[in-house]
């Protein structure tokens, strides 16, 4: 029998896969493309889902990872877009 937090679990996987789909095919128009920080930020994060079930610590640890990275990746692209209008 599934467990409610697996049940969980699947549908916020489903719902992320489907916001970064819908997200990617928006973006295309424009021509822009994720950095690698900001891919490895979402993929923490999608992997703190993933092994949410393992235990709190591998994944809080993840996701304070993913989160961490892409603060440092919104920081990162103030400071260039900054520096672009000067």
């Amino acid at each position: 029998m599934i467990n409610t937090p697996e049940i969980y679990i699947a549908i916020s996987i489903i719902v992320l896969l489907a916001i970064a789909l819908i997200v990617i095919f928006v973006r295309k128009k424009k021509e822009k493309t994720y950095s690698r920080l900001a891919m490895l930020g979402m993929t923490s994060v999608i992997l703190g889902i993933i092994f949410s079930s393992e235990g709190r610590l591998i994944s809080y640890s993840f996701m304070g990872a993913g989160v961490l990275i892409s603060v440092i990746e919104i920081i990162r692209n103030i400071n260039i877009n900054e520096y672009k209008e000067v």
